[in-house]
């Protein structure tokens, strides 16, 4: 069956979003613990203006101190070329840059418009080109904008073409405010199949309305072998008042591995990290397959 990849985004995409303050020693044990799970790619932190998320202040503390585990490719978050030059002093390997297929979006998220947005990221690019250091860029309402409705898979053609040209070494497809459907996905997929090499892309969903497994099943089935998740489902969106996180990725591990697909992640260890998880954030959080256990947890039968 297929190899997959999984990249794991809760130390990022999931705690900027948390209330509590996660102190530093335990982001970084939080890091420490899922590097031991088998994940291709971890996303430790962001390199965005502290004002703009103090959730991660301490981005430079944590990408310094947590252990590296070979094979892992630890990655962040930045924005602009003084994030990149923070990354490259705190030894990322590599780095996740983000805009929007949407213009109302990116204005809203990023305060400057999508052309604007690309000419920068080019530039930084280029710049971490010199380097050596290789950027993946994350397109943020790939698949639906909360303000404008459907997105057009052209327009993200577009984007992605222009950001592959100029350097990028893949690419993400995020359903922002989970507003993707298996239709919708396998559409998109296949208008990029021959401008996208399918190993440099990256499928990235939220469970916002329920359907990200789904999505995530469509995307396999488009030939998607790449995803990003979220230990214990964290994660949302400011702009999807109420939404639930990212995919949880112990249930979308279980969903493949039951599949008799490879992902190289430790179920059993990451369950043990996800149930740790609300402890992190200090609030309860559903987890299914914690409650439920495996597919393959027995059971004793009733008293007769």
């Amino acid at each position: 069956m297929t190899r997959l990849f999984i990249n794991e985004v809760a130390p990022r995409d999931g705690l900027q979003m948390e209330k509590r303050f996660v102190p530093t020693h335990e982001k970084i044990a939080f890091v420490d613990a899922l590097s031991d799970c088998g994940f291709a790619k971890i996303e430790v932190t962001s390199f965005t203006s502290p004002r703009a998320i103090p959730a991660l202040a301490d981005a430079e503390i944590v990408m310094r101190e947590i252990r590296r585990v070979p094979g892992v490719v630890y990655t962040a978050l930045v924005p602009n070329l003084r994030g990149m030059e923070r990354a490259i002093e705190s030894r990322v390997d590599e780095l996740n840059l983000v805009m929007s297929c949407s213009e109302s979006h990116n204005v809203a998220n990023l305060r400057m418009g999508r052309a604007q947005s690309l000419a920068q990221l080019l530039e930084i690019v280029r710049e971490a080109g010199h380097g050596g250091l290789l950027c993946n860029v994350s397109l943020s309402c790939a698949f639906g904008c909360p303000f404008e409705g459907e997105v057009a898979v052209d327009e993200v053609a577009r984007i992605a073409t222009a950001l592959i040209a100029g350097g990028a070494a893949g690419v993400t497809l995020c359903d922002t405010t989970g507003m993707a459907d298996p239709a919708g996905v396998r559409r998109l997929l296949e208008r990029l199949r021959g401008v996208l090499a399918i190993d440099a892309t990256t499928i990235h969903l939220h469970d916002t309305r329920g359907m990200a497994l789904a999505n995530a099943l469509a995307a396999l089935e488009a030939g998607a072998t790449r995803f990003d998740a979220s230990c214990g489902g964290l994660g949302g969106c400011p702009y999807a008042p109420g939404a639930s996180g990212n995919v949880n990725t112990e249930t979308l591990v279980h969903m493949f591995e039951c599949m008799g697909h490879t992902t190289g992640v430790d179920l059993a260890r990451l369950l043990r990290v996800a149930a740790r998880v609300p402890h992190l954030v200090e609030r309860p959080l559903s987890n299914a397959l914690l409650m439920a256990g495996t597919r393959d947890t027995l059971h004793p039968l009733p008293a007769s």
